[in-house]
């Protein structure tokens, strides 16, 4: 494989383990409408998430176009004969699954566009702006199928939002002759995808845009996109951790265990973890974000002194939460915000800021004489061991499915969707396949003081079936141990082909 004149680093299947090697001799299946000939139909003229006016005036090429879905027909609507020239791109934090859907691209220009091309840019959005690509071959592309990480091509966190940064993803694409570009990563890559879109149609340049639901933090998704991709695979990962520690827990009655899990701002994964392990408590931050909310305001148009007079800006409640917190976790709060504007939550230990909060508290109650028992706390920080895992079966099939229906959606000439696959509590072949437009998805939201369109974040609904579900059993959990130890990741077997308890318990709820 040539990068540019160079060898690429390619993985070698010789390595692998049984388990891989076994993971890489499986077939996928594909819904049925990917299977044969197909139309793509299109729905109602589409609006947005929120603020309607303001993303029509920020994407008045693509705005109000509607979204699209493949039904079965005698004749391919897309010529067969056409060769496309395709790029894709790996975009923010791995999620298993991600070379599938490469896979699935890759396979539908293979068995549906013979002869043509696809690149791989390398190292994220920053191989568009500066070129960095490798060339995709069937053997290059094998030894990634069903296996974890990103490492066909990497990805990377940089964005293209500038003007000079435009110009050059301009000039790539029109450098390469690209049809087609798939950008697969979360809401900010998607976000990133659909201003690519919109830049590209005004500017009257062919390359179409197409982007794929990626993120384990499970915060992309709608009715349309049921789930992102990676967050099966990472809560059942994680829930198999969280279940050891419970045995142990049984076992010895030694030790309390506090566990943090990764999620951002969202605690998808924190309740969907809940939902499998049955923990004694769960804290779930949808119930803890106007501090955060107020001290991101603050940190975007102030300077926090040392004297503290900054303080003086917080509500009186939010005041009273932050004068409460240990010295440490107010210190991590303050830290600089990631590049999406995020507090950078993985810094903060809050396993740990609890475990001193119950510390002091058994404490004062010693001094009282209410308690004479010994109180020992373990912490545990689950995060990276989940993002790069084999994908489940159902991350697995659902990835090759959205990388396919990438390939089927460029082919008919779209542009600005996000690939949707829908009706997941139903086999396989039964999917339903389609293309949600983008524009849709968003909303303006408030980042380092200013406005910008982003793909509106899918917190943990209050009112939604999954937490209803948890709220339901959380207090005969917090009273009576009924851990539940779900296991190692099953490929086959009678667990195999079940996924989490959120996508199942939603779906449900819009049936």
């Amino acid at each position: 494989m040539v990068v540019n004149g160079t060898t690429a680093p390619q993985r070698s299947a010789a390595g692998y383990s049984e388990v891989q090697a076994s993971r890489l001799r499986v077939s996928l299946p594909l819904p049925e409408v990917l299977k044969n000939s197909f139309k793509v139909v299109d729905g109602p003229p589409s609006s947005s998430a929120g603020n309607s006016d303001e993303i029509a005036k920020l994407f008045p090429n693509l705005f109000g176009q509607p979204s699209a879905v493949l039904v079965p027909s005698d004749t391919s609507a897309a010529a067969s004969d056409q060769t496309l020239k395709i790029g894709v791109v790996l975009s923010g934090g791995q999620a298993p699954g991600g070379h599938n859907v490469i896979a699935g691209l890759f396979d539908y220009l293979e068995e549906r566009t013979k002869g043509s091309t696809l690149y791989g840019f390398r190292g994220g959005p920053a191989g568009i702006m500066n070129r960095k690509y490798v060339f995709l071959t069937p053997d290059f592309v094998h030894p990634y199928r069903n296996q974890g990480g990103f490492d066909m091509i990497c990805s990377g966190r940089d964005k293209i939002e500038t003007p000079e940064q435009f110009k050059k993803a301009e000039e790539t694409v029109q450098k390469l002759d690209l049809d087609g570009l798939v950008v697969i990563g979360g809401d900010d890559s998607n976000t990133n995808a659909c201003l690519l879109a919109e830049n590209f149609r005004e500017k009257k340049i062919q390359t179409r845009v197409i982007g794929c639901p990626k993120t384990i933090d499970g915060d992309l998704k709608c009715k349309e996109v049921p789930t992102s991709f990676g967050f099966d695979t990472a809560c059942k990962i994680y829930a198999e951790m969280i279940g050891n520690v419970m045995v142990d827990a049984r076992s010895t009655g030694k030790y309390y265990h506090f566990v943090r899990l990764m999620g951002r701002s969202a605690s998808h994964i924190t309740l969907e973890c809940s939902l499998q392990t049955h923990p004694n408590i769960t804290i779930i931050g949808e119930e803890i974000q106007q501090l955060i909310s107020e001290l991101n305001e603050i940190l975007a148009h102030d300077v926090v002194d040392e004297g503290g007079m900054w303080k003086s800006k917080l509500s009186s409640q939010c005041l009273q939460l932050f004068e409460f917190l240990p010295q440490a976790i107010q210190e991590q709060l303050l830290l600089e915000r990631d590049p999406h504007g995020n507090v950078q939550v993985a810094k903060i230990e809050t396993e740990k800021m609890l475990i001193e909060m119950v510390e002091a508290e058994l404490e004062s109650r010693r001094k009282e004489g209410l308690y004479k028992n010994e109180f020992r706390g373990q912490s545990h920080f689950l995060g990276y061991e989940g993002r790069c895992g084999l994908p489940s079966n159902f991350d697995a099939n659902y990835c090759y499915a959205l990388g396919y229906a990438a390939g089927a959606l460029l082919h008919s000439g779209k542009t600005g969707l996000i690939s949707s696959v829908g009706n997941l509590s139903a086999p396989v072949e039964k999917w339903t396949v389609g293309g949600t437009a983008l524009t849709s998805l968003m909303d303006v939201e408030r980042r380092h003081g200013k406005f910008k369109p982003v793909i509106k974040k899918a917190m943990v609904e209050l009112e939604g079936a999954p937490f209803k579900k948890f709220a339901s059993m959380r207090e005969e959990w917090a009273l009576k141990n009924h851990y539940f130890s779900p296991g190692p990741l099953q490929f086959e077997g009678p667990t195999s082909n079940v996924t989490n308890h959120t996508l199942m318990l939603e779906l449900r709820s819009y049936a």
